[in-house]
């Protein structure tokens, strides 16, 4: 299947919906969803700096609205 979007004429803040709907649906099952081999490594490097205290956690839904209000605030088209 072959999809075509209107890329040109999408907003930043309509890709950004497009992909938050498609991860949403490919979420759904995790299981089909292949991780590379680095991913480990970057994993086990954050764990790290977790347990030593080095970064700072936001709850998801705090994240998304900082970007949802980075993009309303900075336009592209």
């Amino acid at each position: 299947m072959s999809i075509d979007l209107p890329l040109d004429k999408m907003t930043l803040a309509d890709k950004l919906e497009a992909m938050e709907k498609l991860w949403a649906d490919l979420s759904q099952t995790p299981t089909e969803l292949p991780s590379p081999s680095w991913h480990a490594d970057i994993l086990a490097e954050r764990l790290r700096q977790a347990e030593s205290g080095n970064v700072k956690f936001i709850d998801l839904e705090d994240a998304m609205a900082e970007v949802r209000k980075h993009v309303r605030e900075n336009p592209r088209t």
